[in-house]
């Protein structure tokens, strides 16, 4: 059964670990991880910072990383290509001998939050061994089966996703809306009360889920 994990790997075990550290405010996102041949590990992540300059500079001091590229500058935020060189056996082995896929990796303070995804329960089990045979501290913060539906990957019951959905389809959250609560509640079947509360929940469980630190709420 597919399994999503999140949990938190140190900094100093893991990568940009001389960065975080200069500067700890920073905001460190990955938006997509690829791997070499060679095993090396090329992510593509956003860097939120008011100081390019310095941040650049603490990249080319970072003994994790290499070939740091800029590829695109939004003022406070800046999108570079990089290799980490170091302290990534956990991704490699996550990427490799798990068959993982990492949805999300995001760097800020003294750690790094991953969240995984796993074709099984066991192939968790098997990073969980290697972190400890490694000596790699893998916190682990939550732990979820997805059952066969798609809204267990993003921490959401399944009423939930429908609801969010419905509402995306009908054009709920476009500007201005193309369609109301009570309209939207009709067409699913529920009271507009009950609707309110399932698309807030769901919201809520979403961004949880998805961008911030802290379990999601698992509410109906």
């Amino acid at each position: 059964m597919v399994t999503i994990v999140r949990g938190t790997v140190p900094a100093t075990d893991f990568a940009l670990s001389y960065t975080l550290e200069q500067y700890p405010e920073t905001e460190f996102e990955v938006e997509r991880i690829a791997q070499s041949g060679d095993g090396q590990v090329m992510p593509i992540l956003w860097v939120r910072s008011d100081d390019a300059e310095g941040i650049e500079k603490a990249l080319d001091e970072d003994p994790t990383v290499s070939d740091v590229t800029l590829i695109g500058d939004f003022g406070s935020e800046c999108l570079y290509w990089m290799q980490w060189i170091n302290h990534v056996q956990l991704v490699v082995q996550m990427l490799t001998n798990s068959k993982a896929t990492i949805l999300t990796a995001f760097g800020s303070g003294d750690s790094w939050q991953l969240r995984v995804m796993y074709p099984t329960r066991e192939l968790f089990a098997e990073t969980h061994e290697f972190a400890a045979d490694h000596d790699i501290p893998f916190e682990v913060e939550f732990i979820r089966e997805m059952e066969g539906e798609p809204a267990g990957r993003y921490g959401l019951t399944v009423e939930q996703h429908e609801a969010l959905v419905a509402a995306a389809r009908a054009g709920y959250f476009e500007v201005p809306r193309e369609a109301t609560l009570e309209e939207l509640a009709e067409s699913i079947g529920v009271s507009h009360q009950a609707l309110s509360e399932r698309l807030r929940r769901a919201t809520g469980a979403l961004v949880e889920d998805t961008l911030l630190i802290g379990q999601a709420d698992d509410g109906d």
